[in-house]
């Protein structure tokens, strides 16, 4: 069976490509396995989500910077209800913010691994890819414990 389809603007990254998006080189770094993000080379500041223009300077000399691949739940929360298109059946998916060992970034992110009740705050996480069954690759966290 072929992933539902979403309208247009309810997928968040429908196109991952250089014609498509100026953020393509986060992708192919997911589908290398390494979770990037955006650093301006004027001002040193790390941002995320990845950007095209720096949101402290207004310039565009930023580079690609690897983040930690492991990080701890800072916050977390359980989906039960008005799920996105696509997530119906996945009523109970844990979602949470992760923060990434000492670079200063937290992530939104799906938690993959242990039910709700048996997370904590503080719990150890770990960074993995995965296919979205239709040609595109995006990022979770996955529980160490």
């Amino acid at each position: 069976m072929s992933a539902p389809s979403k309208p247009y603007l309810l997928d968040f990254y429908p196109l991952e490509d250089e014609k498509q998006t100026r953020i393509a080189p986060f992708f192919a770094h997911l589908r290398a396995g390494r979770l990037t993000t955006t650093k301006c080379e004027a001002d040193s500041s790390v941002h995320w989500p990845p950007r095209v223009t720096c949101p402290l300077c207004h310039g565009n000399r930023l580079v690609w910077v690897d983040l930690p691949k492991e990080g701890k739940l800072y916050a977390f929360s359980a989906l039960v209800l008005g799920l996105p298109m696509g997530m119906e059946g996945d009523a109970g998916a844990v979602v949470g913010m992760v923060e990434l060992g000492n670079s200063g970034v937290r992530i939104f992110s799906r938690i993959r691994g242990r039910k709700y009740e048996d997370l904590r705050v503080g719990d150890p996480v770990e960074f993995e890819t995965y296919d979205t069954g239709d040609g595109r690759v995006f990022y979770r966290f996955v529980s160490k414990l």
